[in-house]
């Protein structure tokens, strides 16, 4: 039996990828030092300087195709406003990313718990109401 991968799923799957980049990209920027020592070639090192610009363009991607998934379910602009918490989280973290301060990398790294959680949450919202 094949199974098959809708629209919704495979566009949800894109801006995950997206967002694991970016997040991805706030971890190495804690770690930059030890991976140019022992040669990892890591996205943060890429970006260099402009790594916490990298992590808004690849946040901006993931946001904009988990909207083309919601609105795909549900083309109504309202059903767009569950994902605004998560946009805005994110949003934040992009804003205050610092490419040469590692602590506060770390730090928004780890609040992409609660980005998740958000996401989540929108999704559930726009999934319970499309019924």
């Amino acid at each position: 039996m094949r199974g098959t991968l809708d629209l919704p799923a495979l566009l949800l799957w894109l801006g995950s990828i997206a967002w694991v980049v970016g997040y991805d990209t706030l971890y190495a920027i804690q770690d930059i030092e030890d991976d140019a020592l022992v040669g990892v070639k890591s996205s943060a090192r890429r970006l260099g300087h402009k790594a916490a610009q990298g992590v808004a363009v690849f946040y901006a991607i993931a946001v904009l195709f988990w909207g083309a998934a919601i609105w795909s379910v549900r083309a109504d602009w309202l059903a767009l406003v569950a994902l605004a918490p998560a946009a805005i989280h994110l949003a934040s973290q992009a804003r205050r990313a610092d490419s040469k301060d590692g602590d506060l990398a770390l730090k928004l790294f780890r609040s992409n718990r609660t980005a998740g959680f958000l996401v989540f949450l929108g999704l559930l919202v726009v999934g319970l109401s499309s019924r």
